[in-house]
Order: structure tokens, then C-alpha cells, then sequence
């Protein structure tokens, strides 16, 4: 019916090429128009979703509609690495294109759309050649750039020098000076090394990593970005590598370089154009080497806002009133890297006023806050918190804040300058918020000062948002519900939602961290019990029976917004029993 012995593809529709090029028969086509009529949609994707042809047929069939050549992804993938490096890996992503081929003055490119003239005049300009276009699917294009940058970045082969960073360390002779450390150790030998370091600094400031792990493994080392809370595998240099890369990061950081059996912290500051990053180096030895774990700290400025931290609007209200009150302590309690210092920049920011003097004192001084009076700590010469502190108090403070309490003294201090008319904000390791009232007592605070100076107290974790660009309805694990503490009538009432992973999220389903929050105001009646020495779970119940939100329960809530997702939750924060 639909055959036709001589044909000019560019000239007939999709079912017909298909049927005469013996993809399908006759009787599928014919099932296919029918449900096309019914359902309204593309024919290619009726008959995939019928069973009828895979992708791969229609992409055929429509190159021949084009009247060019057809490339599969299984020929993609077989594409070199310096090939498909042609085209920077932004470009290839937003335009969906792959370099396939080069020769003389030409480069062959695969595209979902070839006739994207606004793509292939801007590769004549990026690459001074003539643009072949070919065809290819969008989903072979998709997987064929993840999986090909994928290995261009794993690679041992560094294909771009990244130029334009610069490395500054800490002077010796001239105080707070820099010492620009770019070309040190750079010659012919380890030219491959300082390239591998520059790319892996350049990816990590790409990727909106915070921390670099580079560890000795059996076979090799791996490069591991910290991104969203959450270690990501980068890169595999060779075994070879290992002691070049160290001894690298060791020159730029001005350690030793002998001295391979102690552990050693240095810094250095990244310098990029429109970025300074501040790294914090920690040198760790260890049965197959040493490991290196950096901690990266933007430094060009805070752009964070209470109302993107995460709060529930009854929270940041709650939040508001505390933080512009004339005296008293605020403290943030959490582990390491769940955003305390974040949220009281963001506090900090808010209230800022050229009406009062605010000073902190930080270790590190993770940004850079106009109109505050920021102190770095430092221990080497004697700057230590509680001296720092004993200092500031003559300069007429007005509000302060101190990064962390570490030990009685800086307590001490603390809870001193809230209780003689200075509003206080600090940071504690402890598990939640009422546990934070007895870490202070148990570093040495007398409870009577404890349940004077303290106004509010916030327990604070990060979890990961479900990326928006790849993001779809699930039905849970029912024995995760039942973890959550979520009954049958309530989960049912719930939906939930996952991201299935796309190369926006590096295929993590994740992008971007929103934070959860347990807030305990401290009233009359959970002052008297911290007065009279009541233990943790006394504090707990009776400020629950209050209304604190318990961090599970803020998690859930986030669950609930479609925000992120049990796994989160569950990792994020302990069962309640």
C-alpha cells in the first residue's frame, strides 16, 4: 500500500522511508497512523512506544529525510578523546553536539540539529574550520557528551592547560603580603603534573565543589569533588602521579616537602578572573601515601539571603525577632559542613547597620562581609579566639560574632559579653538543639549562666534539593515510610519525588543543598530547668511540647514541598523514638 519501488527519501514522510527501507511492515504503519490519530503525537514516538522500531531506525529514517549521514551512538562513543575535546564541554551541552571527526581545515559534528545555524556559525568561530553536520538522536547525543567529557575528565591525558589561574601562598616577611606561587617548580619534568593540578582546581571551581580529596588507592590515585555534601569520583591520574601532585599542592601551599611521616595543614589562595578562593590544605599520611584534602572558601562575596537558607516562614519569623535583639547569645549547633556559618552571615548581612559596630572573629574567615569588622584567627603567633575576644571587647562592640566555642575560655567570653549588653552569635558541635545546652555546661559554663544568656538556640543539617530538570513522581519504600515515622494515612496523602539524574546534576538526581532546622526559643520554663540542671531529654520534651519543630520533622516537611526526598532525610537525621 505504502511502498513505492523508486523513491527520493527527501521527499516522502517518515513512515514511508521506514516502511521501504524494511524497518517496518506494513501492518505496523498502518497500527501506527491509527493510534496517531487517536492520540495525537509524533509518529517516531508511536512506534517506539508500540514496539514497532527503536530509536536508532527512526534517527535513520530521518536522516535519509534530511539527506545526510546518520551517526549511532555506539560509533560516539568510539569517538577519540582529543576529538571530542575540540569542543569545550559547555558549548557541546548547551547546543547538543559532539565532534566526531577533524581533517585539514574541517571538523565532521554530529548534531540533534543540523540546521542549528546559530550553533555551527558559532563553531566556525571557536574553531577557525569549516562544520560538517551529520545526524544523531538526542538521546545518543545526550549520553554520548556525558560519557565522553565523563572520560575526558578522568583522563591522565590533561588536554586544555588552564592558564588563567594563579596561586598565591602566605608571605614569611611581609605580614598578611602573598606570594604569587603560580610558576614555582614548573619546568620541562613536571610540566604534566602542574597541568593536572591546574585542571583539577579549575573543575572543582567549575563543579561548585567545597572540598578536594586526592588519596593513594592500590592502582592509581582518585581525585574525589565534595559536591553538595556528597564525595563525587573526578578523576584517576596514574600511580606515577602521586608523588608529583603532593609534592605540587605542597610547593603552592609552602609546606614541606621532605617531610613525609607527620601530618601538615597549610593555604593558598586561587586567584581566577571574577573569582578568589581560599584553600585550606591538610596533608595526612597514611599506609599507601599521603592524602590531600582541600577546603575550598569562595572569597568574592556572600549572596545568600535568610529567605533562601530554608526556613519555614514561622521559623524565620521566629528567627527575625532573635537576631535584632540588643543582647544575648544565638548559638547554631550542628557538624561540620551543615551551613551554620552560612546562616549567620546570612543574620549577620541583615541586620548590618552603620549604626552599630559588628565584629567577628573567624577561623577561617569563610567570606568577605562589607561594613563588618572581620578578625582571622591565628594561632601560630597567638591570635587565638579567646585573646582575640579579650581584645575586641575594647574596641565598643556592638554585636558579635565568634565562629565557634572550642573550649571554656571562649565560652566563658561568650556568655559574658551576652549577659553585659552585647548581642552574641556563635557556632557548637553538638547533635541538636537541646543537646547544645548541655555540651555548653559540660565545656564548663555554669548552667545559672547558661539559662541567663541564651536567647535562642537552632540545630541546623543540609539536604540535598532534587534537581528541577530531571525531577518525576516515586512511590517509596514502604519500610522507609515506616522509618520516617510516617503512618499509612499520612504517607498515602504524601506524593514524593526523586530526580531520575541528567547531566545538569551529573546524574546524582541532586542539585544545590536547602537546609532543615530545629528551633528551641528559650521561655520562662525551659530557663528554669536549665537553672535547675534538668537532663537533655527533659529540655527535649518540653520544648517540643511547645511547638519546636524537630529536625526530622522539618526534613519531612521539605519531603512534603517536594523539595527533596527520604533517602535525604533518613541521612540527614536520626529516628525518633
Amino acid at each position: 500500500m505504502f511502498t513505492q519501488k523508486n523513491y527520493n527519501p527527501q521527499f516522502q514522510k517518515l513512515g514511508e522511508i521506514l516502511l521501504n527501507e524494511g524497518l517496518i511492515t506494513d501492518d505496523q504503519l498502518r497500527k501506527s497512523l491509527h493510534e496517531q490519530r487517536e492520540k495525537k503525537g509524533k509518529l517516531g514516538q508511536i512506534l517506539i512506544s508500540l514496539g514497532f522500531a527503536v530509536e536508532e531506525h527512526i534517527g535513520l529514517a530521518l536522516a535519509k529525510q534530511m539527506g545526510m549521514p546518520f551517526i549511532t551512538l555506539e560509533r560516539l562513543l568510539e569517538i577519540p578523546e582529543a576529538v571530542v575535546a575540540l569542543i569545550p564541554e559547555p558549548f557541546a551541552t548547551e547546543h547538543r553536539l559532539v565532534a566526531v571527526a577533524t581533517e585539514d581545515s574541517v571538523v565532521q559534528v554530529a548534531m540533534v540539529d543540523p540546521d542549528d545555524i546559530v550553533a555551527i556559525d558559532g563553531l566556525q568561530n571557536l574553531l577557525h574550520k569549516e562544520i560538517d553536520p551529520i545526524f544523531a538522536t538526542k538521546n545518543a547525543i545526550n549520553q554520548a557528551i556525558e560519557e565522553l567529557y565523563v572520560a575526558i575528565r578522568k583522563s591522565d591525558q590533561v588536554i586544555e592547560v588552564y592558564g588563567d589561574l594563579q596561586f598565591f601562598a602566605e608571605s614569611d616577611d611581609e605580614e598578611d603580603g602573598l606570594v604569587d606561587m603560580s610558576r614555582a617548580d614548573i619546568d620541562a619534568e613536571n610540566a604534566p603534573i602542574v597541568r593536572i593540578c591546574n585542571m583539577m582546581m579549575a573543575d572543582a571551581l567549575k563543579e561548585r565543589a567545597t572540598d578536594i580529596h586526592v588519596e593513594m588507592q592500590d592502582h592509581s590515585v582518585v581525585v574525589r569533588f565534595r559536591i553538595d555534601g556528597v564525595l563525587q569520583e573526578v578523576m584517576t591520574p596514574p600511580k606515577s602521579a602521586h608523588s608529583g601532585i603532593v609534592t605540587r599542592l605542597k610547593i603552592i601551599s609552602r609546606l614541606n616537602i621532605a617531610e613525609k611521616r607527620l601530618p601538615q595543614d597549610g593555604r593558598f589562595t586561587i586567584r581566577s578572573p571574577g573569582k578568589e578562593v581560599d584553600v585550606r590544605v591538610s596533608v595526612l599520611p597514611t599506609v599507601n601515601g599521603e592524602k590531600v584534602v582541600m577546603r575550598l572558601l569562595d572569597k568574592t562575596g556572600f549572596a545568600m539571603s535568610l529567605e533562601t537558607l530554608g526556613f519555614e516562614p514561622g521559623m524565620l519569623k521566629i528567627f527575625r525577632r532573635w537576631i535584632i535583639q540588643p543582647y544575648g547569645m544565638l548559638i547554631i549547633s550542628g557538624p561540620t559542613g551543615s551551613g551554620k556559618s552560612t546562616t549567620l552571615y546570612a543574620a549577620l548581612k541583615e541586620i548590618k547597620s552603620p549604626d552599630d559596630n559588628i565584629t567577628t572573629v573567624e577561623d577561617p574567615v569563610e567570606y568577605h562581609l562589607n561594613g563588618i569588622n572581620q578578625v582571622q584567627v591565628k594561632p601560630n603567633i597567638g591570635l587565638t579566639f579567646a585573646s582575640a575576644l579579650r581584645s575586641i571587647l575594647r574596641q565598643d562592640p556592638d554585636k558579635m560574632l565568634i565562629g565557634e566555642i572550642r573550649d571554656e575560655e571562649t565560652a566563658d567570653i561568650a556568655v559574658k559579653f551576652s549577659l553585659t549588653g552585647h548581642l552574641v552569635f556563635t557556632t557548637l558541635h553538638a547533635n541538636d538543639a537541646p543537646s547544645t545546652i548541655t555540651r555548653l555546661i559540660d565545656i564548663g559554663v555554669p548552667s545559672f549562666l547558661v539559662g541567663s544568656s541564651l536567647n535562642l538556640v537552632m540545630a541546623q543539617r543540609l539536604v540535598r534539593r532534587i534537581c528541577t530538570k530531571c525531577k518525576e513522581e516515586y512511590e517509596p519504600d514502604p519500610e522507609d515510610l515506616e522509618i520516617l515515622g510516617l503512618d499509612n494515612e499520612r504517607g498515602q496523602a504524601m506524593k514524593f519525588y526523586r530526580g531520575k539524574g541528567c547531566m545538569h546534576c551529573r546524574n546524582t538526581g541532586f542539585h544545590g543543598r536547602i537546609g532543615i532546622f530545629e528551633m528551641m526559643e528559650m521561655t520562662q520554663p525551659l530557663r528554669r530547668l536549665v537553672f535547675d540542671n534538668a537532663n537533655q531529654e527533659d529540655i527535649r520534651e518540653l520544648a517540643l511540647q511547645q511547638g519546636m519543630l524537630s529536625l526530622r520533622e522539618a526534613g519531612i516537611l521539605k519531603i512534603q514541598q517536594g523539595i527533596t526526598t527520604t533517602s535525604e532525610v533518613l541521612r540527614s537525621t536520626v529516628t525518633e523514638v
